[in-house]
């Protein structure tokens, strides 16, 4: 089963793929750690991807597309794969699904996990990793029993640069105009699943996986696809629609270096 697991930054996506990774046996792929880890090995992909990552925009398609596919084609991958934080864009979903064609396959289910912005970004602005171990923390949430330091093996903690307040509602305002061409694509296809992911990470899975054991029926065509948009130095009320999102220009739309337009 080739499952694609979707959601705005701070929405739990990674969370999700890694417990659905083991229920049902797949291997977890996610778009931002391989770039990550490309950086740190200095390979084809990792230092052109950066640039674009620190400042909260996404990476552009041809990169993301040939290393999402060179790691689907790999023998892990044949039976299916938990895709997290990819497709991205509209292009990059037809790109995959005719990838996918070629080979006889194709995606089975594209999950949803749905949070308020304003939830959004308290998550991820309040995120700290262990610059050693990368044990994740929050200033909230989940708190260092020692300021600044991990408590499984002392390491300092870090925000990532993606995390910063201006960045996060940079990502947040492109992840809302580029995700909705993408629902309404996977939507159309009878393929997509929306859940709840305000709430208990338990529950998000229960949910989940509630949704694929009884096949749940898709979203119903005719309701509207909406998303809030989160405004520099305004309140998160600002909503996309689907013919506003299709509006934006092709350059916006299909990831390609641009500065943020909204």
């Amino acid at each position: 089963m080739y499952t694609i697991i979707l959601g705005a930054p701070g929405a739990g996506k990674g969370t999700q793929a890694d417990i659905l990774s083991q229920e049902m046996n797949l291997p977890h792929i996610a778009s931002g750690d391989l770039f990550r880890q490309a950086l740190e090995a200095r390979a084809e992909f990792g230092l052109p991807a950066k640039s674009y990552m620190d400042k909260g925009e996404l990476v552009p398609d041809e990169i993301t597309i040939k290393m999402i596919l060179e790691k689907i084609d790999q023998s892990d991958c044949a039976s299916g794969c938990l895709l997290d934080g990819f497709p991205r864009t509209l292009h990059q979903a037809e790109v995959l699904d005719q990838a996918l064609e070629e080979q006889g396959k194709s995606i089975d289910k594209a999950i949803y996990i749905e949070v308020p912005s304003e939830e959004l970004v308290k998550r991820l602005s309040g995120r700290r990793l262990c610059r050693t171990c990368q044990t994740p923390y929050h200033t909230i949430n989940s708190p260092p029993k020692t300021p600044g330091r991990c408590d499984k093996c002392g390491g300092e903690l870090y925000q990532r640069s993606d995390d910063r307040d201006e960045t996060v509602k940079n990502r947040l305002n492109i992840f809302f105009a580029q995700t909705l061409l993408i629902l309404d694509y996977y939507k159309k296809q009878g393929k997509l699943i929306k859940v709840n992911g305000n709430q208990g990470i338990q529950d998000v899975t229960r949910e989940i996986l509630s949704a694929l054991k009884h096949q749940c029926q898709p979203e119903q065509s005719g309701e509207p696809l909406r998303f809030p948009s989160t405004g520099s130095g305004r309140a998160p009320v600002a909503e996309f629609t689907l013919s506003e999102a299709k509006a934006l220009p092709q350059n916006d739309i299909r990831g390609e270096h641009r500065q943020n337009k909204w």
